[in-house]
């Protein structure tokens, strides 16, 4: 966490329950502009919780595909400028090549047609093969899966405002989760960390506590998982891209209950049926 920025804001407001209405107190998120600089040009700026900051810029620059693999970053500095954080990436000589060339094929003057179409070709880009994946889980290890990972959200606990990512081994567990105010960017904190540990992403499932956009499935199979483990819905277009990507989709896990959307051969025999 940058120096002086704090997770959490103890606010007060007005409680009214059935019983009366007075005054209280209550721990709320701290939210703030994290800008990510490529070669002292900012590239993004996301709204995210001020934490994991280097977890968050590696992970951004694995999953939006600015970089193939961590040795490409040559360093990330922090800078706290008050009003927002910006991280500076300074990316090796051929990922730099790359990204430059990128940036400029996606620039142009307003009004241009065909810089709109390689920006819609940009945000649909395409989704990594996870469908060689030999990984399985059965009922037991998607409703502790979720059930683990709720246990791993201190800050949730504490404002009840914040999404987490979490990765599930079976026989380990959920062994790494990170928390953010937005879903793509605790998804994106996870895949920083789990770069930064080398771990596999092959070897276990990514758990989240969202929704399941095409977003999410893109940086799921850019973090190299064949499972997403979802407690809420995914939208169509997750579905398809999750489907053509060989990636088993478990969302709505509610309990014990919830629902295979895709590919339900990695889900053991017998325990979920394929939702139409």
């Amino acid at each position: 966490m940058a120096a002086g920025r704090k997770a959490t804001t103890q606010i007060s407001r007005l409680a009214h329950r059935a019983t009366g209405t007075a005054a209280a107190n209550r721990m709320v998120p701290e939210e703030t502009p994290v800008a990510f600089s490529f070669a002292g040009t900012t590239h993004a700026v996301m709204m995210a919780s001020p934490a994991d900051f280097e977890d968050f810029a590696l992970g951004f620059s694995l999953t939006e595909g600015i970089i193939g693999e961590p040795e490409e970053i040559e360093a990330i500095e922090v800078e706290d400028h008050g009003a927002g954080i910006d991280i500076q990436i300074r990316l090796k000589d051929q990922a730099n090549t790359r990204f430059e060339a990128r940036r400029r094929r996606l620039a142009g003057p307003v009004g241009c047609g065909l810089c709109g179409i390689e920006s819609i070709e940009e945000a649909m880009r395409s989704v990594d093969a996870v469908g060689a994946s030999k990984l399985t889980l059965d009922a037991d290890d998607i409703a502790r899966s979720v059930r683990l990972l709720s246990k791993l959200q201190p800050l949730h606990s504490e404002t009840g405002a914040v999404h987490a990512a979490g990765f599930y081994i079976p026989g380990k567990g959920v062994v790494m989760a990170r928390e953010d105010v937005g879903r793509h960017n605790a998804l994106d904190k996870l895949a920083g960390a789990l770069a930064k540990a080398g771990m596999d992403g092959a070897s276990g499932a990514v758990v989240v506590t969202s929704r399941v956009s095409v977003e999410m499935v893109q940086k799921t199979a850019a973090i190299g998982s064949a499972f997403i483990i979802a407690v809420s819905a995914p939208t169509a277009l997750a579905i398809r891209t999750a489907e053509a990507a060989g990636m088993t989709l478990v969302a709505l896990v509610r309990g014990d209950d919830f629902d295979v959307f895709t590919h339900p051969d990695r889900v053991a025999p017998g325990v979920a049926q394929h939702v139409a």
